[in-house]
C-alpha cells in the first residue's frame, strides 16, 4: 500500500536502519539518527540496483514519486539511471569553469 504524507511524518528511527516501502520500487530508508532518504530499487541486465533520489523532507513524497517514474521509464528504455547519474556528475566536473585546464 502506498505511503501517505501523514505516515511518513509519523515514522520514528529505530536502533538500526530500516525501509518503508511505497510502491513500484520506491522506498524511504530511515536511519538511527532520524534522517530519511528516498531510494529507488530496480533491476537492469539481471542485476538489482538502488538509486538515491533525495533526503526527506527536502525531497517530498510527490517529488520522489515523480523521480521514480522518470527513472522507471529510463529502465524500460534499457538505460541504467545510476550510470546516467554518474556520467552526468562526471561531465559537470570536467566541463565546469573551475576544472583545471591544461595547455591553454
Amino acid at each position: 500500500m502506498p505511503l501517505t504524507v501523514l505516515q511518513i511524518a509519523a515514522i520514528n528511527p529505530l536502533d538500526k536502519s530500516y525501509r518503508k516501502a511505497d510502491e513500484k520500487g520506491l522506498y524511504l530508508e530511515v536511519f538511527p539518527n532520524g534522517s530519511k532518504l528516498w531510494r529507488f530499487k530496480y533491476r537492469i541486465d539481471g542485476k538489482e540496483k538502488r538509486l538515491a533520489l533525495g533526503a526527506y523532507p527536502e525531497t517530498t513524497l510527490q517529488d520522489a514519486r515523480d523521480q521514480r517514474d522518470a527513472r522507471r521509464k529510463q529502465v524500460m528504455d534499457g538505460i541504467d539511471p545510476a550510470r546516467e547519474k554518474r556520467l552526468n556528475r562526471l561531465e559537470r566536473k570536467v566541463c565546469s569553469p573551475s576544472a583545471p585546464r591544461f595547455g591553454t
